[in-house]
């Protein structure tokens, strides 16, 4: 899978710096993958689920959730958002058009 981008990880952990060893983690893991669905992604990640359009992954013991668009097809993963489990509970994210 090709991930999008990993700039946004880079610039996240620079405020959150406790993530950084489990998103780089997930990217290492992510880029290397060649999942057609989500079942695939949940053999590798089993507490992945999908949230309408998109699939949330908890990142280091559910401290942060990471919400990305998976084009399974395209093989890309398209980072939308990285947050801490309290704004992922504001749902606010939800708002997103393609939601």
């Amino acid at each position: 899978m090709h991930v999008i981008s990993f700039k946004i990880i880079r610039e996240y952990v620079k405020k959150h710096a406790d993530s950084q060893e489990a998103l780089s983690n997930w990217y290492k893991v992510a880029s290397k993958a060649k999942w057609s669905n989500l079942i695939e992604v949940q053999k590798v990640f089993p507490k992945a689920e999908a949230a309408s359009n998109f699939t949330v992954f908890n990142i280091k013991g559910n401290n942060y959730r990471l919400i990305v668009s998976i084009d399974y097809e395209g093989q890309l993963i398209y980072i939308k958002y990285i947050l801490t489990h309290a704004e992922y509970d504001k749902e606010e994210w939800k708002n997103d058009p393609y939601f």
